[in-house]
C-alpha cells in the first residue's frame, strides 16, 4: 500500500534499484508523512533505510516548482553530507530536483548556482548555517523563506549537547524567516532511551510523532580478557596477537576509546601482518587524520568486495557514513555509554541481514566489569536518557551576538523578544536574558548606538572569526606534513618537539621541525623504535551502568560470553567484595573497604556525581585519591567519622554556589566544556556548571540515602 502512495518517478527509482520490498520504517514513514504535516522522528537500527524513509515521501509530496529551497538536510558531519549526497542525488535525478552541498569544503560554483536559482535540496551542517546567518543573512531569506521540510540526520547525536541547543536555536531562526508555511522537521535517529527530549527538540512537542522500528538483529558477542603488562605498554602484546588472529581474514572495525590507541593498534597490527605475510590493509580513522586520507579509507572499505581490511577508529565511524559490509566490530576496553555501543555494533552485519559480530576486549578488571554491565543493560533494552540543558546562558549569549550581527543592529526590545520566542531558551527567565545582554554591553561585545544595539569594537573580533560559527571548542591543531603531503593534524602540546616520534595515519613519524606560528610540523618516517606519542580522552558514564556493575559483583551468575580469563577475573573481583555481604539487589548499599590508616568508598555512581563528590572534598580540604575507573574515593578518614563526613558533604552540596564561583575564579579551566562560558557573569557560570558538569542535587540525595557496608 505504501508503495502506491509514492509519486511515479519515485516508484521508478525503487524498481530500478530492484528492491524486493520496503523496509518497515520506510513503509510507516511514507504513510504518515504523506498524510499529515506533523514532525516525525524515524527511529530504527543502523542500516535500516532511514534516509530513504524520509526522502521517498518528501520527494513525492513537495512541489519543487515553487521558488526557493523547500527541503533542507542538516547533518552533524561534513563526511556524512558527502556520503549522503550521492544517495540523495541519485534519487533526485528521477524528479530533476537539484541537490547542493553547502559547507566549507563544497564547490563554490555549485553554491553560486544555487543562489542564482534557489531550488531543490540543500545539505548543510549547523555551523555552515550559522555562518550564513552571520555573514549573509540575505542568503538565508533567499534560499529558505519557503521551506517545507527540514531533515535532521543522526538527530540523537545532537540531543543533550551544546551543539544540539545551537541547532534548536537555528531552527527557531529559520522559522522566523519562513514566510509561507511553517516547515515540518523529520529527525533520523538511532534507538534512544527516551523520546521526550527528541520531541521537544523539534520546537513543537505536541505536533511531533515517533515512528519506531523495534526490529532487532542477532548479535554474537564474545568477551576476551588480556591483562595490561607492567611495562606501561599501550596495548598488551597477547591482545594484539589475538586481535590479529580474530580479524586477519575479516572486514573489521576496531573501536578503542581514544585517537592515540587507534593509532597504536593500527600500527602494531600492520607490523604483525608485515612479519607474517598478512594483508596490508590496516588503517586508522579519526578527526586528526587528514580528510583526504579518511575519504580514501572510506572509499576503499565501501568499494572493496573481496579483500579483508581493518580500520582502527573513533566516533568518526560511529555515525552513518556508508563503508559497505563490515563483518566484525571490536571494542577495546569499555565503551563509555550504551548508546555508543549500540551505534558501534550496528556497523557490522549491514548487508543481507547478517548477524552482527561483536568482540569486546578488556585489559583491566574494572573495564571488563563495565563492558559486561553495558552489554547486559543493552540486552535489557536500557539506553541512557538524554537531557538538554534548560538554562544554557552561554549559548544564549552566543546567539544574541549572532542575531545582532544578522540584523546589522536591532533594538534591545527586539533582541530580547526574539530570544524569548526561541524554543532553545524558553526556560531562561526574561530578567536573566536581559542580564546576559547587559554583560555583553559591559564587556564591549555589544554597543548601544542611537537606540539600537550593534556589535561593539571588541565584539567585531569575536563575530568575524571563523571560530564563532561553532559552539564547541576547537583545539589548536598543527598540520603534520611529510614531503609536501599533509598526513593529518595533531593538537598542540608542549611534548610536540623535534626528534620526538609521533603516531598518525597508522604510521610512526619522526618530528624534524615544529613551526607553531605557522601551525605546521615537518615529519619523516621513523625507524629508530623510539616510543611514539599520541593523545587520548575520557567519557561520562551514566549512574545506571555503575549500578549494574555493582549488581554483577553481588550475584553469582557467570555471563556465557566470557572467556576463561575473564571468568577468573570476575571470580576474583567478586571474592574481593564477598566480605560486604551485599544482597543481589544492592539498592542504596555501597561497600567501604576499611584499612589501617585509610578507607576506600566505592560509590558505584555516575561520573557527574563522582565529580561533585571530589569537588566537595576539596572544599573541605580533605585529602583523597579518586579512581573513576573503579568509581572509588580513598580517604584518610577514621571509619567512625564517615557518617558525619557524609552529612557535612550533603550540606555543602545544597549550598555550593560561593565555592563554585571561587573555584572558577582560581581555575578558569573548569569552564573548558562551555566555549562561551568565560564571557558570562559569575553567577551564570555557576549555573551552567551545576547543570551541565556537576550534579549536586543527585549528590545530596546519594549522601542522604547511601547505606555503608564495611569490609576489610
Amino acid at each position: 500500500m505504501s508503495y502506491e502512495l509514492l509519486a511515479e518517478p519515485v516508484r521508478r527509482y525503487i524498481r530500478d534499484q530492484r528492491w524486493e520490498s520496503l523496509r518497515p520504517i520506510q513503509a510507516a514513514a511514507i504513510q504518515h508523512i504523506l498524510a499529515t504535516n506533523d514532525n516525525y522522528l524515524l527511529a530504527s537500527r543502523t542500516a535500516s533505510g532511514k534516509t530513504e524513509a524520509a526522502f521517498l515521501p518528501i520527494l513525492s509530496k513537495v512541489d519543487f516548482r515553487v521558488a526557493g529551497v523547500p527541503v533542507l538536510y542538516i547533518s552533524p558531519l561534513i563526511a556524512l553530507i558527502n556520503d549522503q549526497f550521492q544517495r540523495v542525488e541519485q534519487l533526485c535525478r528521477y524528479l530533476d530536483v537539484p541537490v547542493t552541498k553547502w559547507h566549507g569544503e563544497a564547490s563554490r560554483t555549485a553554491k553560486q548556482k544555487l543562489l542564482q536559482q534557489p531550488a531543490g535540496i540543500v545539505l548543510i551542517t549547523p555551523e555552515s548555517l550559522e555562518a550564513m546567518f552571520v555573514n549573509a543573512p540575505y542568503q538565508v531569506k533567499t534560499l529558505f523563506a519557503s521551506l517545507r521540510y527540514v531533515v535532521i540526520d543522526e538527530i540523537h547525536s545532537f540531543l543533550g549537547t551544546d551543539r544540539g541547543i545551537h541547532l534548536q536555536s537555528l531552527l527557531a531562526r529559520l522559522r522566523a524567516v519562513n514566510t509561507t508555511n511553517q516547515f515540518a522537521v523529520v529527525g533520523l535517529s538511532a534507538t534512544i532511551g527516551d523520546y521526550s527530549e527528541a520531541k521537544r527538540f523539534t520546537g513543537d512537542e505536541s505536533r511531533t510523532k515517533v515512528l519506531l522500528d523495534r526490529t532487532g538483529k542477532d548479535i554474537v558477542a564474545q568477551f576476551r580478557y588480556f591483562p595490561a603488562d607492567d611495562t606501561g605498554g599501550d596495548v598488551p602484546l597477547p591482545l594484539l596477537k589475538d586481535l590479529y588472529k580474530q580479524t586477519s581474514t575479516s572486514k573489521a572495525l576496531i573501536f578503542p576509546n581514544s585517537r592515540g590507541l587507534a593509532e597504536v593498534i593500527a600500527v602494531k597490527l600492520r607490523q604483525i601482518a608485515d612479519r607474517v605475510g598478512g594483508h596490508p590493509h590496516y588503517f586508522s580513522h579519526h578527526s586528526s587524520v587528514h580528510k583526504e586520507v579518511r575519504e580514501y579509507v572510506e572509499h576503499f572499505a565501501k568499494n572493496n568486495q573481496r579483500q579483508p581490511f581493518c580500520i582502527a577508529c573513533t566516533s568518526t565511524l560511529e555515525l552513518g557514513i556508508d563503508i559497505g559490509s563490515v563483518e566484525k566490530v571490536v571494542q577495546v576496553d569499555a565503551a563509555h555509554s550504551i548508546a555508543s555501543l549500540i551505534q558501534r555494533v550496528g556497523r557490522s552485519g549491514r548487508r543481507n541481514d547478517e548477524q552482527s559480530q561483536l568482540l569486546l576486549y578488556a585489559t583491566e578488571p574494572w573495564s571488563l566489569l563495565q563492558s559486561l554491565a553495558c552489554w547486559q543493560l543493552y540486552q535489557e533494552g536500557f539506553v541512557e536518557p538524554l537531557r538538554t540543558a534548560r538554562l544554557p546562558y552561554d549559548l544564549l549569549l552566543h546567539q544574541a551576538l549572532s542575531i545582532v550581527k544578522e540584523r546589522s543592529g536591532c533594538s534591545r526590545a527586539a533582541l530580547l523578544m526574539q530570544l524569548r520566542q526561541n524554543a532553545a531558551f524558553t526556560e531562561i527567565p526574561a530578567a536573566d536574558a536581559e542580564a546576559v545582554v547587559e554583560e555583553l554591553l559591559r564587556i564591549g561585545w555589544l554597543e548601544a548606538l542611537g537606540g539600537e544595539l550593534i556589535i561593539g569594537v571588541d565584539g567585531e573580533f569575536v563575530v568575524n572569526s571563523r571560530d564563532f560559527y561553532s559552539v564547541f571548542k576547537t583545539e589548536l591543531a598543527l598540520k603534520v606534513v611529510h614531503a609536501g603531503q599533509t598526513v593529518g593534524e595533531i593538537p598542540f602540546s608542549p611534548q610536540v618537539q623535534a626528534d620526538e616520534n609521533l603516531l598518525l595515519a597508522a604510521r610512526i613519524w619522526k618530528i624534524k621541525y615544529v613551526d607553531v606560528p605557522a601551525k605546521r610540523v615537518e615529519v619523516v618516517p621513523a625507524h629508530d623504535g623510539k616510543k611514539p606519542m599520541f593523545f587520548g580522552g575520557g567519557g561520562v558514564v551514566h549512574p545506571r551502568i555503575r549500578e549494574q556493575m555493582l549488581q554483577l559483583l553481588s550475584t553469582k551468575t557467570v555471563p556465557a560470553e566470557l572467556d576463561e580469563a575473564g571468568r577468573e577475573v570476575l571470580r576474583v573481583l567478586r571474592q574481593e567484595f564477598a566480605g560486604c555481604g551485599l544482597p543481589p539487589e544492592a539498592g542504596h548499599a555501597r561497600p567501604v573497604l576499611v584499612q589501617e590508616d585509610k578507607l576506600t568508598l566505592f560509590t558505584f555512581n555516575g561520573t557527574k556525581i563522582n565529580r561533585s563528590l571530589t569537588f566537595l572534598l576539596q572544599c573541605l580540604d580533605i585529602e583523597f585519591v579518586a579512581d573513576e575507573r573503579k568509581s572509588s574515593l580513598t580517604l584518610s578518614v577514621a571509619p567512625a567519622l564517615l557518617k558525619d563526613l557524609f552529612e557535612q558533604l550533603r550540606l555543602f552540596a545544597l549550598d555550593v554556589d560561593f565555592h563554585l564561583q571561587d573555584a572558577v575564579a582560581s581555575n578558569p579551566g573548569l569552564l573548558e566544556f562551555a566555549k562561551w562560558g568565560a564571557a558570562l557573569p559569575p553567577h551564570f557560570q555557576v549555573a551552567i556548571l551545576k547543570e551541565r558538569y556537576f550534579d549536586f542535587e543527585g549528590t545530596a540525595e546519594f549522601l542522604e540515602k547511601t547505606e555503608l557496608v564495611r569490609f576489610a
